[in-house]
C-alpha cells in the first residue's frame, strides 16, 4: 500500500504498530494486523441516526470494505441528526445516500449499499462478513438477526461464527454489547431488559382517547380490522402507514386531540425508539471501538454489555450478562412461565405480547399432542378458534411444555407452563 494512503490513519497505527499492556496474545503488531483490518468485511445494519455515525467511524478507523443495508428512505425529519443526508436527498434510499456521502470524503473506502429488508437476505449473504454491527431502532429486527446468526454457527467451522456488535439508543440512554453467537449471552437472553410498551385498554381506544398515540393505536387495532381485515398490515408499506395516519388524524380531530403526525404514526405503529444525536454519537463510537478491537486483537473486546445514561449526568456501567440455558435461541431448555390456570387461552396469547421475556405479537401455539391455536391459514384458525375461550387448565396440564411460533421470527419458542396455586 502506498505510504501516503495511510497518512490519515497515523493515529490508528499508533495502536497497531506496537503491543500494549492488555494486548491479546495473538496480536501481531505492524503490517499484518493493518492488512487484516483493511481486509475485514463489515456489515452495518441500519443507516439512520446510529448507522450514519457508525459508517463514518468505521471509514475513519481503517476499515476499507464496508456494506450497509437499510430498507428506509430519507424523510425531512431525519435531517436534524442523520448528518450524512441533505434536503435534496429526501425520498432517496438511506443506504445508498449514506454510502455515497462517506465515500466522497474517504476515497480509499468501499461501501456497498443494499436497499431492502434484512429478512430478504439468506445465510450465504451474512456468511461473507467478519463482523456485523447493528444500528437498529427495532427490537423485532434485532431478534431476527440474532436468531439468524445463532442458527448459522457450525461448531466444525469457526468462520461460521460472526461476532455481532449491537448498539441502541433511547433518548439520553443507550447501550452497546458484543455477542458471540452460541458462546455468550445473545439478544434473546437479554430480552427482558427491553420491556414492551405498556398496553392501552381497548375501551380507552374505542371510546375516550386522550392522547395522539391512542388515536393511532385505534386506527391500527380497530379501524384496520373493520375496513381492511382481509389485508395483512405491513408496517413497512408507506401506503399502509398513510392510511393509518389519515384515520388517526380524523379520529384526533373528532376528539380535539392535537399532535397526530405521519412521523408519530410511523413511530407508534413500528414501535420506533426516539433518538438524540449526542447519544447516537457516543454509542456508535463504543460499537466501532469494539469492532476495531475484534478485527485487530489490539485490546480485549467488551464482555459483554455497556450501558450509558446522560440525562442528568454522564454515567456508564459495564457488566457481563450471563447466557440463559432456557433462552429459546441459544439455550436448550424450555422457559418457565407462571400462568393462572383459570385464564383463557385468549388471555394467555395477549399476555405473550406484554411479557418482557416473550414479546410475541401473533403467536401460534401447540403442545406435543395437539394444536392449541393457529393464527393462519384461515382454515386452521377457524378450526382452533373455539380454544380461545377455554381455560388454560382445560387445554394443558401443570408443568406441560408448549411450542410457540411467530411469523416475525425464524425460530420456535418453548415454554413450560406452571400453574399458580
Amino acid at each position: 500500500m502506498a505510504e501516503h494512503s495511510r497518512s490519515r490513519y497515523q493515529y490508528i497505527d499508533n495502536f497497531l504498530n506496537k503491543p500494549g499492556p492488555t494486548t491479546d496474545p495473538d496480536f501481531v503488531p505492524g503490517a499484518p494486523t493493518i492488512s487484516n483490518l483493511e481486509a475485514s468485511k463489515v456489515l452495518v445494519i441500519g443507516a439512520g441516526g446510529l448507522g450514519c455515525e457508525i459508517l463514518k467511524n468505521l471509514a475513519m478507523s481503517g476499515f476499507r470494505d464496508i456494506h450497509v443495508i437499510d430498507m428506509d428512505t430519507i424523510d425531512v425529519s431525519n435531517l436534524n441528526r442523520q448528518f450524512l443526508f441533505r434536503k435534496d436527498d429526501v425520498g432517496k434510499s438511506k443506504a445508498e445516500v449514506a454510502a455515497a456521502s462517506v465515500t466522497s470524503r474517504c476515497k480509499n473506502v468501499k461501501i456497498t449499499p443494499f436497499n431492502g429488508k434484512i429478512q430478504d437476505k439468506d445465510e450465504e449473504f451474512y456468511m461473507q462478513f467478519k463482523i456485523i454491527i447493528c444500528g437498529l431502532d427495532s427490537i423485532e429486527a434485532r431478534r431476527w438477526i440474532n436468531a439468524t446468526l445463532v442458527s448459522m454457527v457450525d461448531m466444525e467451522n469457526p468462520e461460521s461464527l460472526k461476532p455481532l456488535v449491537d448498539g441502541g439508543t433511547e433518548g439520553f440512554k443507550g447501550q452497546a454489547r458484543v455477542i458471540l453467537p452460541t458462546l455468550t449471552s445473545c439478544i434473546e437472553c437479554q430480552l427482558d431488559m427491553h420491556a414492551p410498551r405498556a398496553a392501552v385498554p381497548l375501551c380507552t381506544l374505542a371510546t375516550i382517547p386522550r392522547q395522539p398515540e391512542h388515536c393511532i393505536e385505534w386506527a391500527k387495532i380497530i379501524a384496520w380490522e373493520e375496513h381492511r381485515k382481509d389485508t395483512a398490515l405491513d408496517t413497512d408499506d408507506p401506503e399502509h402507514i398513510t392510511w393509518l395516519y389519515d384515520k388517526s388524524l380524523n379520529r384526533a380531530k373528532e376528539f380535539n386531540i392535537p399532535g397526530v403526525t405521519y412521523q408519530l404514526t410511523q413511530g407508534v405503529v413500528k414501535n420506533i425508539i426516539p433518538a438524540i444525536a449526542s447519544t447516537n454519537a457516543i454509542i456508535a463510537a463504543a460499537c466501532c471501538n469494539e469492532a476495531f478491537k475484534i478485527a485487530t486483537s489490539c485490546n480485549p473486546y467488551l464482555t459483554n454489555y455497556m450501558m450509558y445514561t446522560g440525562d442528568d449526568s454522564i454515567y456508564t456501567y459495564t457488566f457481563e450478562h450471563e447466557q440463559k440455558p432456557d433462552c429459546p435461541v441459544c439455550g436448550n431448555l424450555a422457559k418457565t412461565i407462571t400462568v393462572n390456570p383459570r385464564h383463557t387461552l385468549q388471555d394467555f396469547i395477549e399476555s405473550l405480547g406484554e411479557r418482557p421475556e416473550a414479546q410475541l405479537k401473533k403467536p401460534t401455539l401447540r403442545t406435543e399432542s395437539t394444536s392449541l391455536y393457529f393464527q393462519s391459514p384461515p382454515s386452521l384458525e377457524e378450526q382452533t378458534r373455539p380454544n380461545l375461550s377455554k381455560q388454560i387448565s382445560e387445554l394443558v396440564s401443570d408443568g406441560e411444555e408448549i411450542g410457540v411460533s411467530d411469523p416475525a421470527f425464524t425460530i420456535d419458542f418453548k415454554f413450560k407452563l406452571i400453574f399458580q396455586t
